[in-house]
């Protein structure tokens, strides 16, 4: 690694270590009022508050700590009761709120040294190079920089030495410090290994749910298309036959039409039973593969769209390119209908085991997902497969952003 990069990273690493000065001394003021707090709180509903005081703290340091971890710490979840007396006793049993009291302890006394240190090891290197110009106006064997300085040689070769060994340490101390602050922040402000389970089952129990309603409502939409659509041109079909059948030696240019009338209405049922079995899986993805059948799903759009997808060296399971594909579907189609846009992008990527699908536009935004069907129908679809949907969509001429990670099983 180039020095300038060592250097960039160690003076990145010494802003995060100051930084955390910003919640190291709320922290540690909390430590010292958190017996008065607490016994002012007992029996009152004032303990929400000060755990609410604190949890917006420990907030603070989870998205700073984000930063070096390069990932998220989720935030826990807190009990509520409708009891002032319950609510205190559950926040008394709660597991993340004395962790978030542990984290106060630690962070409050280490993040304060480790803050203060690492801004003056950086002081103590001009401080060194400065010994040779003043060292001589003092008293010989004045202690300076941690040394007894007595001859010039002492003073030319010291500063040198201690400036070499705090610069190496620098650039390689601080990121480990930065890196030993935001582990010891995920380890006790990040959910346990028992609250995951509990929110991966609540998240799966939750999944099966959207999934069951998702499958439901699918059936419903099918059964309806079936019976009012293909299954009504059938019988149209059928009376028209059967009246051909007893006009046809009396009138048989009107049975003639009769059929005729008949045939179209099979073939419309035709149609509409292809329409049917697309919504169920679209042919396309059999044939062209995801890229092929987005590409042909953006063509011919009023608002044109710029697709950027790679021929992919694998293909994801069918129930999953099946849900992109519709994802994209709605959203073009909400693009085209509420956005006012002038142009969409439509991204994805295999990211790893998940498949990534991105539409943009450059519309008005104000899209919300609980207002309308479109949106909520493709959390549900994503939902049912344990994907995540993300909808990003102010109003402040950014348009809309729709993510959606759909897991690929590989």
């Amino acid at each position: 690694m180039k020095i300038r990069a060592l250097f960039a990273r160690s003076l990145r690493s010494t802003w995060y270590l100051f930084a955390g000065l910003r919640t190291a001394l709320p922290a540690l003021l909390g430590v010292c009022l958190l017996p008065l707090a607490l016994l002012l709180a007992f029996g009152v509903p004032g303990l929400p508050w000060v755990a609410g005081r604190i949890r917006v703290l420990t907030n603070i340091e989870r998205r700073r700590a984000a930063k070096v971890l390069g990932y998220p710490i989720r935030e826990p979840s807190t009990p509520v009761a409708a009891d002032p007396y319950r609510q205190y006793f559950a926040l008394m049993r709660s597991a993340s709120v004395w962790r978030d009291i542990a984290w106060m302890i630690v962070h409050g006394f280490l993040g304060l040294l480790i803050g203060v240190l690492s801004v003056e090891v950086w002081i103590g290197i001009p401080w060194d190079l400065a010994l040779p110009f003043w060292w001589w106006t003092v008293r010989p064997g004045t202690l300076g920089a941690g040394a007894q300085i007595y001859t010039w040689p002492e003073a030319i070769a010291y500063p040198l030495l201690m400036t070499v060994f705090l610069t190496a340490l620098q650039l390689w101390g601080q990121p480990q410090l930065a890196r030993f602050q935001g582990w010891y922040a995920r380890r006790l402000l990040g959910p346990t290994r028992r609250t995951e389970l509990a929110a991966r089952v609540e998240s799966l129990t939750e999944t099966r749910a959207q999934a069951l309603e998702a499958h439901g409502a699918e059936l419903r939409r099918i059964e309806r298309d079936l019976h009012d659509g293909t299954q009504a041109q059938l019988v149209s079909a059928a009376l028209r036959l059967g009246l051909a059948d007893q006009r046809f030696d009396a009138d048989p240019g009107g049975a003639r039409e009769l059929m005729l009338d008949a045939r179209s209405g099979i073939e419309h049922a035709l149609t509409e039973l292809r329409t049917v079995i697309r919504g169920i899986h679209p042919p396309i993805l059999s044939d062209r593969g995801l890229a092929g059948a987005v590409r042909a799903l953006a063509a011919g759009r009023p608002v044109p769209v710029t697709v950027d997808m790679p021929e992919p060296d694998r293909r994801c399971p069918a129930a999953v390119e099946a849900a992109a594909y519709f994802v994209v579907a709605e959203a073009l189609t909400n693009v085209a209908k509420h956005s006012g846009a002038a142009h969409a992008w439509v991204s994805l990527r295999h990211d790893g085991p998940y498949l990534t699908v991105r539409i943009r536009d450059d519309g008005t935004g104000g899209a919300d997902p609980n207002l309308g069907s479109g949106l909520a129908g493709i959390r549900r679809r994503v939902a049912a497969l344990d994907g995540v949907t993300r909808i990003d969509s102010r109003t402040d001429g950014t348009g809309t952003n729709v993510e959606v990670e759909l897991p690929c099983g590989l």
